[in-house]
């Protein structure tokens, strides 16, 4: 296979690892701050934890050319991601509450 078309397949799997990746740690961190700290809070602890380690060994067996391209994907989706949220998230609090709002005359 060719080294570019490699590349591209570990760019896609690396954004697909990131965004994965960010879900379950923003499920995470959510469980744990919100006080719901229970079984399923660990196995999304150990998912988080094992999910990259598994994806970065296998395509280290399978295409050890592109394991580089991979990581950039994957860190690259994690840190949009995270942004993203944030713009959302702070978007939505700028929002102001309509009930608040004094009803015009």
């Amino acid at each position: 296979m060719p080294d570019v078309v490699v590349y591209i397949i570990a760019v896609f799997v690396g954004i697909a690892t990131g965004v994965v990746q960010f879900l379950l740690l923003y499920k995470f961190v959510t469980s744990v701050t919100g006080g719901k700290a229970g079984s399923k809070t660990v196995i999304f602890a150990i998912t988080q934890f094992l999910f990259p380690f598994v994806i970065l060994v296998i395509f280290a067996f399978l295409l050890p050319s592109g394991l580089m391209w991979l990581g950039i994907g994957a860190a690259a989706s994690l840190v949009t991601c995270a942004v993203v949220k944030f713009v959302f998230m702070t978007k939505k609090k700028d929002v102001p509450d309509k009930s608040k709002r004094k009803k015009k005359k």
